[in-house]
Parts: structure tokens; sequence; C-alpha cells
């Protein structure tokens, strides 16, 4: 199993959630977090003063899937956010060691 997390841009979720529900991903975990990267922020004008922002609100995506479907998931991901500007995000895939479903007590592929 593995977890793909992606971090994108807050207006880009619903088209994420929609390609990835065509595709047959059937859940995800999302998160409003904050961050920088190679964009390092920007200045903004409020009431008259300038002040910097250096964390910039993005959604942090996570989906746990099968190893065979990671490539999948990733170009739909990646389909869904990509406008070619600075700051569309990051995905990053990491290992699984175990998954359980609470409520059946189902475990690994078939908590899923």
């Amino acid at each position: 199993m593995k977890m793909v997390t992606a971090i994108i841009k807050p207006f880009k979720l619903d088209e994420v959630r929609e390609a990835l529900t065509e595709a047959g991903i059937e859940g995800m975990t999302v998160s409003e977090v904050k961050g920088y990267g190679r964009q390092k922020g920007h200045t903004e004008i409020y009431r008259g003063a300038e002040y910097a922002v250096n964390f910039l609100p993005k959604i942090k995506v996570e989906i746990v899937i099968g190893a065979d479907m990671v490539d999948k998931v990733t170009e739909v991901i990646v389909g869904a956010t990509k406008t070619g500007q600075i700051g569309d995000g990051k995905i990053f895939v990491s290992n699984i060691e175990a998954a359980v479903r609470i409520r059946t007590g189902e475990k690994d592929s078939e908590a899923l």
C-alpha cells in the first residue's frame, strides 16, 4: 500500500476530487495547510499598509491506495492541477505498513 500526498492550490480541490472520482478512487483526506517553496510568499496591501505573506494557503490531499494505482493517481492529480505557473504544488508517495478499518476490523488492502 502507498500513500499519495498532494499539496495543491486551494481552487483546484474540486477538480482533483472530480478527476479522482472518475478514476475510481473512493476516498481521500483533505487538510487546509500553509507553506512555501520556490514561490516564497508574496506581499499584500491591507488598508494602505504593505505586509509580507510568507506562508501561502494550500490544500493537502492524502490518498491511501494499492501500489499498482500510484502512477494512475499521480497522473490524474497532475492533470487536474497543472497550470504551468509557480506554486502548482508537489506530490509525495510513501509506504504504508498497515491499515485497519475500525468499523469492521478489515486489514490492509481490504480496509481501503
